[in-house]
């Protein structure tokens, strides 16, 4: 059985910083491209970074240019965990985060809560 679960969201400031994180168990996160999107109030889901499952010398991030300069996306093989670290939040940031991990696959964690006000 596979499952993703993120954590770290919560209620900031503008100009905050906060890290989510998605554990997941029944994958190899480090085998499956991972990626973050998220859904405002009333608004289309929206694709907000991701990471190749390439080994980490040559692994690739990419940025919605909405968060690039601001966001990073990890991994932590060990832990089998997947992180978005979010600085400089803005109140344009206030949505629900979810992260994907995708091979042959895509699963979706149930998200977490990021409120900027």
């Amino acid at each position: 059985h596979v499952q993703l679960v993120e954590s770290g969201g919560g209620l900031v400031q503008p100009g905050e910083s906060l890290r989510l994180s998605c554990v997941a168990s029944g994958i190899t996160f480090s085998r499956h491209d991972m990626s973050w999107v998220r859904q405002a109030p009333g608004k289309e889901v929206e694709w907000v970074a991701g990471i190749t499952s390439l080994p980490s010398l040559f692994r690739a991030a990419s940025y919605a240019d909405s968060v690039k300069g601001r966001f990073t996306i990890s991994q932590d093989n060990a832990k089998n965990k997947g992180y978005l670290l979010m600085n400089n939040l803005k109140t344009e940031d206030t949505a629900v985060y979810y992260c994907s991990a995708i091979r042959s696959v895509q699963y979706w964690g149930q998200g977490t809560q990021v409120t900027v006000s």
